[in-house]
């Protein structure tokens, strides 16, 4: 098949994947695969102080879900990962004018499998003992994105080019350290978290852009309302708090 009737077929699964699961009266979220441990919380929070309602979670690349929401999935609220994708979001009219708002903030780390080689800086995954380092495709990945700028100031963009293995989003970065099919890679701070008996994190790595964290009501949703409210109780402090337990910092 084609690249592009693949591309186009996968869309169409994608669709049907959430068409399937999610009913008229559910509310569903679209968020970053960084917050799908996080927001089952906050979902199941939001569902017992909201009795009746039914938070259906999808969870991918920010890219790859706004290329969902302008195909037409169901979707009453996209979050995600880095302002790109939501101004992009912004610029397609995806979302309500006005309703976008920060909710969090993170950091990025360079982690190894345990018991896997050491680095002191940066330089060293140019060295041998790095053969594949994992980090999200910058091209549909925020935390790609954030990786590029870290490896552009540093210099490093070309010499690593060759042991790049490129993420669709940033759990599978995680997953390919924890299996050790890469001997490096760049997640955010609290993936590292989730792992953190099978990974160390050998670096934290100053972003040059700051990594927050964008909401907002998806402009095609039937629940503008409930949508709103669920916004509002992820900034509310019960909602920051729960985002804190999982490692999120401030907005």
């Amino acid at each position: 098949m084609p690249s592009l009737q693949r591309r186009l077929a996968g869309a169409v699964f994608a669709l049907a994947g959430i068409a399937g699961s999610a009913h008229a009266d559910d509310l569903v979220v679209s968020a970053a695969s960084s917050l799908a441990n996080a927001f089952q919380g906050v979902a199941a929070a939001y569902e017992k102080a909201h009795p009746g309602t039914h938070v259906v979670l999808n969870f991918a690349s920010s890219d790859t879900l706004l290329r969902q929401i302008a195909n037409g999935a169901p979707a009453d609220v996209f979050a995600s990962a880095d302002q790109v994708a939501m101004d992009k979001a912004q610029a397609q009219q995806a979302i309500v004018p006005g309703s976008r708002v920060n909710f969090a903030a993170n950091q990025l780390v360079l982690i190894v499998p345990t018991g896997g080689a050491r680095v002191a800086a940066l330089d060293d995954l140019a060295g041998p003992a790095f053969k594949r380092i994992a980090w999200g495709n910058p091209a549909s990945v925020p935390v790609g994105r954030y990786t590029q700028g870290v490896l552009d100031r540093a210099g490093l963009t070309r010499r690593l080019s060759s042991k790049a293995v490129l993420a669709a989003n940033v759990r599978q970065c995680l997953d390919y350290v924890v299996r050790g099919e890469v001997d490096a890679g760049f997640v955010y701070a609290t993936d590292a978290a989730i792992a953190r008996d099978k990974v160390t994190v050998a670096l934290r790595v100053p972003s040059p852009t700051p990594i927050s964290y964008p909401i907002a009501v998806v402009a095609h949703t039937e629940h503008a309302d409930e949508a709103r409210a669920f916004i509002a109780f992820v900034r509310s402090a019960g909602g920051q708090a729960l985002l804190a337990d999982a490692g999120f910092l401030a907005p």
